[in-house]
């Protein structure tokens, strides 16, 4: 029984009755999407406890589609009448006509299991224990050097209740949970400034700070990386070798090329992908994928919020265009199949095709011996922001590198921007290593205002030549 029917006292019959309002103008299709959230957050810097905060998110989100016309409305109040009234006016957006139809019997389709690999719950645990954990990271910054000036370290957990149910018939729920630690440190030489971050978390419990990354873990590395930017020479500039660490530089995948093979964009015809299906746009070593089932990763679901059953999805084999990331709406219009990747932030917002764990596949190479080929180059270490036209053009901003000398890293580098475009790194991507890693598991992705937790990865990969701006 979920949350909705044993606690707010809703059932079917409540579901079918908003359903038969939404579709009272005779619209084609309807979808109820209720979500309970329970969020948690603690946050210490200067020595104290700076905030602890608990939240409650509660609503539900109506979408009626009539034709190529989509309606949406939503309340944050669960009575009959509020439901009824947001119903009315996402019937009213979509401008249906016509003799409204019933819509269907519910059938119960279930959740797939053993993605939330959760021993110890973050929700419920006490809020001392937390407090606790965020103190070891904290405290482990500190405590590295003299230099490490300041740290900020910050706890967030929820757990997310959804309930779908839909004119076709469907009905499903999931009970998602969430947690994140997360550590930053400031370290200072004379008037030089640096900052070094670290993570850990994913769909899991506290037991992950156990048998993943402990906090004191995080706290080190996050004070080491701002102790290595401070001795860090400015970067190399020019055109040159770039290797891609493994891990952390998924994010250049994610925005550069994952963002483009969203459905939406190529249904608009305004990714550089859009008539590319079928077609050749990189080497042999570029097969990418994305997967929200792998388990307690910070992008998985175990159904999204269309209800439709997740599955690992083929972006691009072997240099070759093969899939869409789709949501109901895109899957329709394009003819594509549904891959289970409409999301949305909460329940006042209209799902559409996000990724979830995107990756490139692990490549033939021994990582050394993608080092060993590069004479002079430069090494992306970790990736911050960036910016990605919809042409596939992109600049990203490295917050920690290495220059390649003689094929080995040598001196630490900074204040770097990589700069390409997508079809340019997909063919020039020579080498890709045995050593598939995922990037820490704090990211978030904002596209259309909304922001969902996502996570990226890659192996160790060589790109023969790019675009590096830097005053080295």
């Amino acid at each position: 029984m979920s949350i909705f029917e044993d606690r707010f006292h809703l059932g079917p019959s409540d579901f079918t009755d908003v359903l038969e309002t939404a579709l009272s103008r005779g619209g084609d299709f309807a979808e109820l999407f209720f979500e309970y959230r329970l969020h948690h957050s603690i946050l210490i810097e200067e020595q104290i406890i700076k905030e602890t905060a608990e939240s409650v998110g509660l609503g539900l989100g109506i979408r009626v589609w009539s034709g190529d016309q989509t309606g949406f409305g939503y309340t944050n109040d669960l009575s009959p009448e509020r439901m009824k009234k947001a119903a009315r006016s996402a019937a009213a957006i979509a401008v249906a006509g016509g003799t409204p139809s019933p819509p269907a019997a519910f059938v119960s389709r279930s959740p797939l299991a053993g993605l939330y690999p959760v021993a110890e719950p973050a929700v419920s645990a006490d809020l001392g224990r937390k407090i606790a954990l965020v103190r070891e990271a904290y405290e482990a910054a500190l405590a590295v050097s003299p230099a490490i000036k300041k740290a900020k370290a910050a706890w967030g957990d929820y757990v997310q209740h959804i309930l779908i149910a839909n004119s076709e018939g469907l009905i499903v729920s999931d009970v998602r949970p969430m947690v994140k630690l997360t550590c930053t440190a400031i370290a200072e030489k004379g008037a030089v400034r640096e900052y070094g971050f670290s993570g850990g978390g994913g769909r899991t419990g506290l037991e992950v700070f156990v048998s993943v990354r402990t906090p004191a873990e995080i706290g080190r590395e996050a004070a080491e990386e701002a102790l290595l930017l401070l001795e860090a020479a400015d970067a190399p500039a020019g055109e040159m070798p770039v290797v891609l660490a493994a891990g952390e530089a998924g994010v250049l995948i994610h925005e550069a090329v994952g963002h483009l093979l969203e459905a939406d964009f190529n249904r608009r015809k305004t990714s550089v992908f859009w008539n590319k299906m079928g077609a050749r746009v990189g080497t042999d070593l570029v097969t990418i994928f994305d997967d929200p089932t792998i388990p307690a990763g910070r992008g998985s679901y175990a159904v999204d919020d269309e209800g439709t059953i997740p599955r690992r999805t083929l972006l691009i084999d072997k240099g070759v265009v093969s899939g869409l990331l789709t949501d109901r709406l895109s899957a329709k219009i394009l003819g594509r199949p549904l891959t289970g990747h409409g999301r949305r932030q909460d329940y006042s917002e209209i799902p559409i095709p996000r990724m979830a764990n995107t990756y490139i596949a692990a490549g033939p190479h021994d990582p050394e011996e993608i080092l060993r080929s590069v004479g002079r180059g430069f090494y992306a270490k970790r990736l911050t922001g960036g910016q990605v036209e919809d042409s596939g053009k992109f600049t990203f901003s490295v917050s920690l590198g290495y220059f390649i000398e003689n094929g080995r890293l040598t001196r630490p580098a900074k204040q770097a921007t990589l700069i390409g475009t997508s079809l340019g790194i997909l063919n020039r991507l020579c080498m890709a290593g045995t050593d598939l890693e995922f990037g820490r598991p704090t990211g978030t992705c904002g596209k259309e205002g909304q922001h969902v937790p996502i996570n990226d990865g890659c192996p160790t990969l060589k790109i023969s030549s790019m675009t590096v701006g830097g005053q080295g």
